[in-house]
């Protein structure tokens, strides 16, 4: 018999499952609070269980805990990047990194990805499965237990394309900004996507208040082609009526990723080509200097050319900050150590 993954569960789930085992449905608050406040690692912690609702609970359902097998941690700027074990054995990355406003963490939605973006270290093996939202989470309270402090801010940006595992993405964020479990702010949440339109538009309908964050590394089609498979199913210009539809149902301002490859979409003419393609949006850019992979031939932009193309954005009206770089000395790029650790 398969075992039932708990910890995927919210309160209203885990009451109907008591219920059915016989229990009283106030046993769903005492667990939910072990499994998403307290971040147990047995059910033999429960110590306001009975013996015999634990034997119960060990013969029907599983814990999912993530095995932390590699911490990097960074010289530079302390950044924590982190390799765990799943229960099938499969690998995923996570990483901390600390701010002024607080602890973020990135996380990996999928083992792998199938997106295929030339740039990407994730996408090399292609995808193996998707993770649960239990997956999802316990990177975030495993890497708060190591860290010995709460984290504040998610993004969901690591191995994986997040809207491609969409139902679980959403429960995930259910269970993230539940006031009864972690209570991060939804405004505290950012989920990447390298433009799947439809998965936009019906995220757009949901009503939620995280932040989209477009993967679009590119200010035309033709250039899209070459960097993002994607843009051979979704053309650039439905990928950007998505995000308008997206701001005009959440009223959240959409931000925009550019990493910023030596000789491929950085010119004068790139700046002002993207400029026009983002005109008249509330928008934010990242422009991101490219974290080399060394399975891929790209390089990153010289600083001044990556000076030069924020500057001339900023004189189209853009709003546009250059990403501070962390974890350049640990395999910042996602999906690097997982890669690194396959090869050894």
């Amino acid at each position: 018999m398969d075992k039932k993954d708990m910890k995927s569960w919210n309160q209203k789930e885990l009451e109907a499952f008591l219920l059915e085992l016989g229990e009283k449905s106030f046993r769903a608050k005492q667990i939910y609070s072990w499994l998403h406040v307290k971040h147990i690692d047995s059910f033999e912690e429960m110590t306001n269980i009975s013996q015999k609702l634990k034997e119960k609970l060990v013969n029907t359902c599983k814990l999912t805990i993530l095995k932390k097998i590699e911490v990097q941690c960074s010289n530079i700027d302390g950044t924590r990047k982190y390799l765990f074990e799943l229960e099938d054995g499969n690998m995923i990355e996570s990483v901390w990194m600390h701010y002024k406003h607080g602890n973020s963490v990135c996380i990996s939605s999928q083992v792998g990805c199938r997106m295929g973006c030339r740039f990407c270290a994730s996408t090399l093996d292609g995808l193996l499965r998707n993770l649960t939202p239990a997956e999802m989470l316990d990177q975030i309270y495993q890497i708060q237990k190591d860290i010995g402090e709460r984290v504040s801010h998610v993004v969901v940006m690591g191995m994986g394309e997040p809207l491609d595992n969409y139902e679980n993405l959403l429960k995930f964020i259910q269970l993230l900004s539940d006031e009864k479990g972690l209570n991060i702010s939804q405004r505290n949440i950012t989920v990447s996507t390298c433009g799947i339109v439809p998965n936009m538009r019906q995220l757009a309908k949901e009503k939620l208040q995280i932040t989209l964050a477009l993967s679009l590394h590119a200010p035309s089609q033709k250039k899209r082609l070459l960097l993002m498979p994607v843009a051979n199913k979704y053309e650039i210009h439905q990928v950007i009526d998505a995000c308008n539809y997206y701001f005009v149902q959440t009223g959240r301002r959409i931000t925009f990723e550019y990493s910023l490859i030596g000789g491929v979409n950085d010119c004068e003419e790139d700046a002002r080509q993207l400029a026009k393609l983002l005109q008249g949006m509330n928008c934010h850019i990242n422009l991101i200097p490219i974290n080399p992979v060394k399975e891929r031939d790209f390089k990153q932009s010289q600083s001044q050319t990556i000076l030069d193309f924020k500057n001339k954005l900023e004189k189209y009206g853009i709003n546009v900050t250059i990403r501070r770089e962390m974890g350049r000395d640990i395999d910042g790029a996602c999906g690097q150590l997982r890669k690194r650790f396959s090869e050894r």
